[in-house]
């Protein structure tokens, strides 16, 4: 699509003045790991630490050369839209309504009106995002506003598409292989419009949100009865229209959905090992590395960092999560006998290696037996094999609830 591309290139130039491209990083690490040319494309270093500033510049540069008397530029987001958005309203000095959920960190809300200062106004509706998006769609309508879509407008798609126009420039070439994020799927139905069939795809969705799978599973979009927000910078219950007539043609099989947990693993190495801070939704692509290293091996292969919002007050659960999923972690529901010396017992069952992360009685009224909740860490996956053995030849009855989701949201 050479009209489209040449669209993409001048939405990239037409940046220039308002932010440095961001870099393309050979890492050395995955490269070695992998056995590939491996490139990270770094649009968590952008201004507002996401990708989304680009479609949010290219549809207000492109409404405003049309319209130059818009009042009012209307979005319902609770994360990085909303930031670029705000960005751009004080760069082009318009004002905009920015629409949240009552249920929004605090911290997104100040980032909000920081980078948008006296340009916008903030409204907090809904408990859920749908609510929000409603009232926003209202508003618009009522004050005869532009909405601005996270994604599902051609001017956004066109705009994300300026990643792509910068990955070929910086590298030279086209990649044999890109590796990024799906939400709503405007970077991704950007880049692939961009690129079209001169490189091979990896589109990464977070398993409780895998929206584009659903909809080439069904030939057209639907919507997810639940999603799961670990990932909210990618968590979409419905793909746009328009960015799924451009990713509609994607083999299935090019679609990854990553466990939420196992992403925390590839969050905290990529801070402990590269001192890299990525939201969930920016570490999908370098997560999906895992599932498609026998295809890359000898490839140049780019994955794209979208985003490096990362609220530090969830880093303890990003840690718990990472533990949980590398095997590290347990916990167990443990029928201790109510005897003098039971508890020495189970104790002298851990090794040098294993730690009691959690103790505690969840039921005292039991005669004979009572129920303890307890976790457990240790240094190597493997000790557990020998945790587990040696409680049932001791004769303790024990439950491992580590993977039950309801237990686990109700006890840990």
């Amino acid at each position: 699509m050479t009209d489209f591309k040449s669209l993409a290139r001048l939405a990239a130039s037409e940046m220039r003045g308002v932010f440095d491209e961001t870099p393309l990083q050979r890492n050395a690490h995955l490269s070695n790991l992998y056995g590939a040319e491996i490139y990270l494309k770094r649009e968590d270093l952008t201004p507002v630490r996401s990708y989304k500033l680009r479609g949010a510049f290219n549809a207000m540069r492109k409404v405003l050369a049309d319209d130059a008397e818009v009042g009012n530029f209307v979005c319902a987001s609770a994360g990085n839209h909303a930031q670029g958005v705000a960005y751009m309203c004080q760069h082009f000095g318009v004002h905009g309504t920015i629409f949240m959920p009552v249920t929004t960190p605090q911290q997104k809300i100040d980032k909000t009106e920081k980078f948008g200062a006296d340009n916008v106004t903030i409204r907090l509706i809904g408990d859920y995002f749908d609510e929000t998006l409603s009232a926003a769609q209202a508003y618009c309508e009522e004050v005869k506003g532009y909405f601005l879509s996270p994604f599902d407008d051609e001017d956004v798609i066109e705009g994300q598409a300026s990643v792509a126009a910068e990955i070929e420039a910086q590298l030279g070439m086209v990649p044999d292989q890109i590796i990024m994020p799906v939400g709503g799927g405007g970077l991704s139905s950007g880049v692939k419009s961009y690129f079209g069939n001169a490189c091979t795809y990896t589109l990464v969705e977070p398993q409780g949100g895998a929206c584009l799978k659903a909809a080439l599973e069904a030939g057209q979009p639907v919507r997810l009865a639940q999603v799961d927000n670990f990932a909210d910078g990618a968590a979409v219950a419905l793909i746009g229209a328009k960015t799924f007539a451009r990713l509609r043609d994607i083999d299935p099989s090019q679609v990854l959905a990553i466990n939420e947990n196992r992403l925390c693993v590839t969050m905290m190495d990529f801070l402990n090992i590269e001192g890299i801070v990525l939201e969930p939704a920016g570490a999908l692509a370098l997560d999906a590395l895992k599932d498609v290293a026998d295809d890359i091996r000898g490839k140049t292969v780019v994955c794209v960092t979208s985003g490096g919002n990362f609220d530090f007050a969830r880093f303890a659960e990003v840690k718990e999560r990472a533990r949980r999923s590398s095997g590290l972690k347990k916990y167990f529901i443990l029928r201790m006998p109510q005897r003098p010396g039971a508890l020495k017992e189970f104790l002298q069952i851990l090794g040098p290696e294993d730690d009691i992360a959690r103790f505690e009685y969840l039921k005292k009224s039991a005669r004979n037996f009572g129920s303890v909740l307890i976790g457990v860490e240790t240094a190597r996956a493997e000790n557990f094999e020998r945790i587990q053995n040696e409680l049932t030849q001791a004769g303790f009855d024990y439950r491992d609830i580590t993977n039950d989701e309801v237990l686990s949201e109700f006890l840990i």
